[in-house]
């Protein structure tokens, strides 16, 4: 027997919308493409440290130690499948809705059952096709966290939850995303929000633009340096170790906002261009960054390749 005991995690839910209508139209396309789409969802959530713990149907349930980590996946879920999506026509592309939710659930053995988890697959089935919808206690813990914004949704209607379950959009589309989910009416009242409530319908999403602005501070300095550099010429552009450093930081900042590619390969990425960069700027005859980037390039292969183990494992 399984030792059955409590705790309390971040459960992940999702499944496909119009699912049955794709299987109508073509069954053995439609499961090839839930398999690659599974497959790409779950090396994600192996790589954000999470577990999938079951696949049945069209749905996938997983779990996650960080509640961070669980909406970093789930924003880059959707992200990923939407470019899969993006070669399809309309009627062929299949579209997730994600639920989140942290909560106390009873583990035995792989499994998890309990209201945690039934909470997440109420929030799933209330979230558009390819976006993601967070109960109360995931905004909590994530709020100022993620570079996104939220939509209070209201309280959803969840069996043996007599209050409702407060829920938030995950705004991850742009500012003109007429397809998010439409507002209900707040158990609170129109006019009787808490004020946090109110706060996060007027929040601006400024966190995105963030990287934006620091991209031109970067390049204003650059452009002061390399200025300085010529208005003052003795012989010596002295200002490519500076502009070399920014150019590094920028580099960096964008590896770290961006959810193209893996951060921990990008990093290792940007440091041996940096080293290339050190070396040719230095110059005495020599190739050294060939043995460090090799290096490098060697522990991004391994990271790689332990990627991949993790997705086939879940």
């Amino acid at each position: 027997m399984s030792e059955t005991r409590r705790k309390l995690t971040t459960i992940f839910s999702a499944d496909v919308q119009d699912y049955t209508r794709l299987m109508q139209a073509d069954e053995e396309g439609t499961l090839d493409t839930l398999k690659q789409y599974r497959d790409a969802m779950a090396g994600l959530i192996a790589l954000h440290g999470g577990r999938v713990i079951n696949t049945w149907g069209d749905g996938v349930i997983a779990e996650f130690p960080s509640v961070v980590e669980a909406v970093r996946a789930a924003i880059d879920v959707q992200n990923e499948l939407a470019g899969y999506n993006g070669d399809r026509s309309e009627g062929d592309r299949m579209l997730f809705r994600i639920g989140l939710n942290l909560g106390d659930v009873i583990a035995e053995g792989e499994d998890i059952y309990g209201d945690g988890v039934n909470i997440a697959a109420r929030l799933q089935a209330s979230a558009r096709p390819g976006g993601i919808v967070i109960s109360h206690t995931v905004y909590d813990q994530v709020r100022n966290k993620v570079a996104v914004g939220f939509d209070f949704l209201g309280a959803l209607n969840v069996k043996n939850i007599e209050e409702g379950v407060p829920s938030y959009a995950v705004r991850i589309g742009g500012p003109g995303n007429a397809d998010a989910p439409r507002q209900p009416e707040s158990p609170y009242g129109r006019d009787a929000r808490p004020a946090p409530l109110q706060s996060v319908l007027r929040e601006p999403s400024t966190a995105q633009s963030a990287p934006r602005r620091s991209f031109g501070v970067l390049a204003v300095i650059a452009a002061m340096l390399a200025g300085i550099n010529l208005l003052t010429w003795e012989g010596e552009f002295w200002a490519r170790w500076p502009i070399l450093a920014l150019a590094t930081l920028a580099a960096l900042i964008w590896v770290r906002g961006t959810r193209t590619i893996d951060r921990g390969i990008g990093t290792l990425a940007v440091i041996g261009l940096g080293l290339a960069a050190i070396n040719l700027f230095s110059w005495s005859g020599t190739f050294w960054a060939v043995w460090p980037m090799f290096a490098l390039a060697v522990i991004a292969g391994l990271k790689w390749a332990m990627r991949r183990q993790g997705a086939a494992r879940s």
